[in-house]
């Protein structure tokens, strides 16, 4: 493997952090998820930073930290937020650092389902009643954010495979 870091990316709810998880166990690398370490930086919750400070100090913050575990030597997974590489310059230094970036696409369907689940602990959908009404900001925000996300190197389509399948793909493509 020529690169430090396997970057995973895609709308909140693919399945990120879950499948760096996996990756950690199997390659034996470092794991940095990046939602959690901007929380240990802020010393509180993204909801309540969100609520707190606004989407755009939690931007800088968030560009902050990633650049900082991306200069890390150590082999290194790090599982973004949905939104990380749609702000400032993020993709274009993420794609620089790596060449195992990795886009997680998930059906709309399947975010849908899984989003009106856990909306509660999402600043972003937990105002949302209906599961309509999800789904159509959903694909508004995909839409937004699907040209950021088709930068990566890699596509891997979700398609209700199992948590090993997808690692065990992500594996066979790593460069």
């Amino acid at each position: 493997m020529s690169n430090t870091h396997i970057i995973i990316l895609g709308y909140m709810g693919c399945g990120k952090s879950t499948i760096a998880k996996k990756l950690t166990s199997v390659l034996g690398f470092s794991h940095v998820d990046l939602d959690k370490q901007i929380e240990l930086s802020i010393k509180m919750s993204i909801s309540d930073f969100f609520n707190i400070n606004g989407e755009i100090e939690f931007r800088k913050i968030e560009k902050k930290i990633l650049e900082k575990s991306l200069k890390s030597k150590t082999q290194t997974i790090i599982s973004l937020g949905g939104g990380t590489p749609c702000y400032y310059d993020n993709m274009d230094f993420i794609l620089k650092v790596s060449n195992n970036v990795f886009f997680i696409n998930t059906s709309l369907d399947e975010l849908t389902d899984r989003l009106f689940k856990e909306k509660d602990s999402r600043p972003l959908i937990k105002s949302f009643q209906s599961k309509d009404s999800l789904k159509e900001f959903v694909a508004k925000h995909l839409f937004e954010r699907i040209v950021y996300y088709k930068r990566s190197n890699h596509t891997i389509k979700d398609e209700n495979k199992s948590l090993e399948d997808l690692c065990n793909e992500i594996i066979s493509k790593i460069i």
